[in-house]
């Protein structure tokens, strides 16, 4: 997942340029009396469905609404998606519509028109959205984009059944049957069982595969771990909450216990090497949505069907699980607001979110946890049937979706992010073999640059 870059800093140079090169091939509809809408959207990896499945859609509304449709696929190799809207910011033109990851609406909120009246009457109707989405888009009060189902995702647990089971003693498909329960063993799916589970896996020869770079898979995952502990770098207010905190001491005590038994070139590892391990049958368990099952369902057959996601373990804090939404803004200089918001709306309808998880093999998340019982996809898909049925955060996991970095000021929060702090400092401990003081000292430091800057 391309990472967001977050007040433009790495965006001003060349940023007139983007030009059409950085889009696939746009589709248009014919002109008609509702006027015109230019959309710029994430080019789903999953597979070429999801693209011609949101593409579906967003045609027929055309036709019935009689406007003039331009959609554009952008992806996010490359940070085309985040040069994109920097260009149309800085241009005050483009599209109408644009996909925003994760701190981009922060970033743009003095540019984006506000959705409240869409938000709310969606609210009402499907009720609250999760709170990482609302931390990402609902700011002083206003909501500055509709969150996206296509591209959205939740990073648990993606385990092989037959190694946690042979090697670990865990069974992961009674601990998280496909329904609404929790099976034997749920109650103690925390982090010190993950620890043991992690050293007994490592000892067959099946590591977990957890990255700790730079990358958004590991600052997602390391993210959720902090949290589930209560190790919190900066609090809402802004203010710095590391040194004396013993919190993060146990958040950091326990991350060097466990990299014991994660291989020690995952310091290096960017966001395609834990699929590759999974993939490869070389691991026991990851931290992803079905992305990487849904390659080994075309590549590794033997392996998809060995795959069952699950929620992240739980800490003595909490039990967040890594979330990383997307977001539908519109420019406030779009000269068609009326339509722009009413296709928002209708995307966001239950029958359209169906379609984009039918498409995406189960990939896709809704905002709208109300909405997770009657999409059937979760159930269906195989093989094995059930693998993603406990993918989404559901009631019954008593877990929380999570943004690494939250409950800091958004704009503290995008920095300590894309840096990877909290992977830096786990680095520092397990591979400078620095102290716990010296450790939290530069941390400290870090942050406070990023509050002066």
């Amino acid at each position: 997942m391309a990472k967001g870059i977050g007040r433009r800093g790495v965006l001003q140079a060349g940023v007139a340029g983007v030009a059409a090169s950085t889009l696939a091939a746009p589709t248009v509809l014919g002109q008609s009396s509702g006027g015109r809408l230019a959309l710029g959207i994430w080019d789903h990896w999953v597979g070429a469905a999801a693209n011609e499945a949101f593409r579906n859609i967003v045609m027929e509304w055309g036709r019935q609404n009689r406007v003039e449709i331009v959609l554009d696929f952008i992806t996010s190799v490359g940070n085309k998606n985040l040069i994109t809207i920097a260009a149309e910011r800085q241009a005050r033109q483009g599209h109408d519509i644009l996909s925003f990851p994760t701190w981009e609406i922060h970033a743009n909120k003095d540019m984006l028109e506000p959705m409240d009246d869409v938000m709310g009457r969606l609210t009402q109707k499907y009720g609250q959205v999760n709170a990482a989405s609302e931390y990402l888009a609902k700011i002083g009060g206003r909501w500055y984009a509709v969150p996206q189902t296509t591209g959205s995702q939740f990073k648990g647990s993606a385990a092989r059944i037959d190694l946690m089971k042979q090697h670990a003693g865990i069974d992961v498909q009674a601990m998280y049957p496909a329904e609404n329960r929790l099976g034997p063993g749920a109650d103690q799916w925390n982090w010190e069982t993950f620890l043991t589970a992690a050293d007994k896996c490592n000892k067959a020869g099946f590591p977990f595969a957890l990255p700790a770079g730079t990358f958004t898979d590991a600052t997602d995952w390391i993210g959720a771990m902090f949290a589930g502990f209560g190790a919190h770098l900066v609090d809402a207010n802004g203010n710095i909450t590391i040194r004396n905190n013993d919190k993060l001491r146990q958040a950091l005590d326990y991350s060097k216990r466990l990299f014991q038994h994660i291989p020690n070139e995952m310091f290096a590892a960017d966001d395609a090497t834990n699929n590759r391990a999974l993939i490869s049958g070389r691991s026991a368990l990851i931290f992803n949505p079905p992305s990487a099952w849904a390659v080994a369902k075309r590549d590794a057959p033997d392996v998809a069907r060995n795959v069952w996601h699950f929620p992240s373990p739980m800490g003595p804090a909490g039990h967040p699980v890594p979330h990383l939404p997307y977001f539908f803004g519109m420019w406030s200089f779009s000269r068609n607001k009326s339509a722009g918001k009413a296709l928002l709306e209708h995307l966001t309808q239950i029958e359209q979110v169906q379609k984009m998880v039918d498409a995406s093999s189960g990939y896709d998340i809704p905002a709208f946890a109300s909405m997770f019982d009657d999409i059937t996809t979760w159930r269906t898909v195989d093989p094995p049937t059930g693998t993603v049925y406990n993918y989404p955060v559901r009631a019954h996991h008593k877990a929380t979706p999570s943004v690494a970095i939250a409950p800091a000021p958004a704009e503290i929060a995008v920095q300590i992010y894309n840096q990877g702090i909290q992977a830096k400092m786990i680095a520092r401990l397990v591979q400078n073999n620095e102290s716990m003081d010296r450790v939290l000292t530069w941390a400290t430091q870090e942050v406070e640059g990023f509050k002066r800057g």
